[in-house]
């Protein structure tokens, strides 16, 4: 009967492996949030330069937010 409900350090494995999936999901939107934000308030960055990279946060959402920062956000100035 256990193998078919799974030993408890299955259980407790996969509940682990959610709660971890979980912070990293939640830390993902925020770092993804951040740096929207950040990308329009960019004072280093013309308009169209701000449109572009909200563009591209926006649809490649962690990968873009990942471009930005390493790449867009460089040019904040304070």
């Amino acid at each position: 009967m256990e193998a078919l409900h799974g030993g408890g350090a299955v259980g407790i494995v996969g509940l682990v492996f959610l709660l971890i999936a979980f912070a990293v999901g939640v830390a993902a939107f925020a770092f993804w949030i951040w740096m929207l934000i950040h990308a329009i308030q960019n004072k280093g960055l013309t308009d169209g330069e701000k449109i572009a990279w909200v563009l591209v946060v926006l649809f490649l959402h962690a990968l873009g937010a990942l471009i930005y920062f390493f790449v867009g956000r460089p040019k904040a100035t304070g």
